[in-house]
């Protein structure tokens, strides 16, 4: 019987107007070192996720420090994933803060999250803030795949105009900046988002596939079965499983994108003509969408780092589906009132059940001698600590997963009061292979993140 033969790991299926990209394979490592080590490591995967409008801290933050503490009700949720999870108290966002610029707290909070930046207050073209540490890792590790970074998230974003106190919209609605005067945009709309991850890199030509296959109803699959054939020919038996199961999930993934645009939001656009945005009408199914998203892509290693944005800074969205009618930002000025606290803590829990679903998927998938979260790190978190004091210091701070062996999860670690959380970064970035002297207000590395 023949060995399976050693493929490459930018290895994808191909088809007219498609590009499958594939899972960790074991075909993709090539034989031991002389050693005995591995010479093709698994890669490492960077993603941020961000909530609007702060925590309600006292059912965040546990009452003890290391491994034997309790998870308060909001992080519950995340229950099977305790050993998974670093939860980091004290880190603070400083240049979020007024600094003589007066109101724009949820602008700022936003624009200073992953840049530690202090944004120029402007409404105008001349915005400025900073280089986010997504983009750091990006513009390090980006040519080692097809997509440098992916940034997803559930609110559409206005680029311009007046949106928190003289604050251009572009704070408020972006997290990740490429450089101190450019936003990167992120992607709301799941269909464009799959097409996308999944087009052959000839725009032209995929407009056109992608006109075609919608006439036909056919899947993307459809296109790039007779290179999928010709594979499982090369694999083991281990990697032809992996290889179904993951065609699998994009051909669920892809069905479920379809069933969301026959039930998405309308846009109206001039002279009254209806178009179908694609948008699931349904929050949570939306959500849910956008991060099996970011998991396929990490899976495929079509990218590496990503970030998502449950909602704009200051959203006022409402959450009567979890029987919350009235809008976050208002309940979040809650002047210390107990039925408004309440109600605060089941939206924090309702966004923490979405983030357990994503670790719930990550840890589903294998991946060399582990699954795809032990070789991820999440950074989860807010801008604000609590809503109604808009502070920025000791912040709902989150990391999860392994970093491929490079953290030590399964903790509560408490930093001193005003450790700014970009030394937090400093540490991620050292730990995925993109280091950095510096970014923002960093005066140094975190200790303890590994044990």
């Amino acid at each position: 019987m023949s060995q399976p033969r050693y493929i490459s790991r930018r290895t994808v299926l191909r088809g007219l107007g498609t590009a499958v990209a594939l899972p960790w394979l074991e075909a993709m490592a090539p034989a031991a070192s002389p050693v005995g080590g591995s010479v093709h490591p698994d890669p490492r995967r960077m993603a941020f996720l961000y909530v609007p409008n702060g925590a309600h801290m006292q059912a965040w933050t546990p009452e003890t420090e290391g491994a034997s503490f309790e998870l308060p009700f909001i992080l519950e949720p995340l229950k099977a994933f305790k050993d998974d999870l670093l939860v980091l108290s004290g880190l603070a966002q400083d240049n979020a803060a007024a600094h003589g610029d007066g109101g724009g707290d949820h602008a700022r909070s936003l624009a200073c999250f992953l840049t530690g930046t202090h944004p120029t207050k402007t409404d105008g073209a001349n915005i400025k803030a900073g280089v986010s540490v997504d983009q750091v890792a990006a513009m390090k590790l980006g040519q080692n795949t097809r997509f440098p970074s992916l940034e997803l998230g559930c609110d559409r974003g206005a680029q311009s105009g007046n949106c928190d106190s003289g604050y251009s919209c572009a704070y408020s609605s972006n997290i990740s900046w490429r450089s101190p005067t450019t936003p990167m945009a992120k992607e709301v709309n799941p269909r464009l988002v799959f097409d996308r991850l999944f087009a052959s890199q000839s725009k032209n030509l995929n407009g056109a596939e992608r006109a075609k296959r919608d006439f036909y109803r056919q899947s993307i699959l459809d296109y790039v079965i007779e290179d999928a054939n010709q594979l499982r020919g090369r694999l083991g038996a281990n990697d032809k499983r992996k290889v179904d199961e993951y065609l699998n999930a994009v051909r669920e993934l892809e069905r479920r994108v379809a069933h969301s645009e026959k039930n998405s939001q309308v846009d109206v656009l001039l002279g009254g003509i209806k178009k179908p945005s694609g948008i699931p009408q349904d929050f949570k199914d939306h959500i849910r969408l956008m991060l099996d998203l970011m998991v396929l892509a990490f899976q495929g290693d079509v990218t590496r780092i990503s970030t998502f944005m449950y909602a704009n800074e200051g959203s006022n969205k409402s959450y009567s589906f979890i029987d919350v009618p009235e809008g976050h930002h208002d309940l979040s000025h809650h002047g210390n009132d107990k039925a408004k606290h309440e109600k605060i803590k089941k939206i924090n829990r309702f966004h923490m059940e979405q983030f357990a679903y994503l670790l719930g998927k990550l840890k589903a998938i294998p991946e060399g001698g582990g699954t795809l979260l032990d070789n991820t790190m999440i950074v989860y978190g807010s801008g604000i600590g609590d809503g109604n004091r808009h502070n920025h210091n000791d912040l709902p701070i989150l990391v999860a997963g392994k970093g491929g062996g490079t953290l030590k999860p399964g903790r509560h670690i408490a930093y001193p009061r005003d450790t700014p959380l970009n030394n937090l970064y400093l540490s991620l970035l050292d730990k995925i292979g993109a280091p950095v002297e510096s970014l923002g207000d960093s005066k140094g590395r975190l200790d303890k993140l590994d044990g």
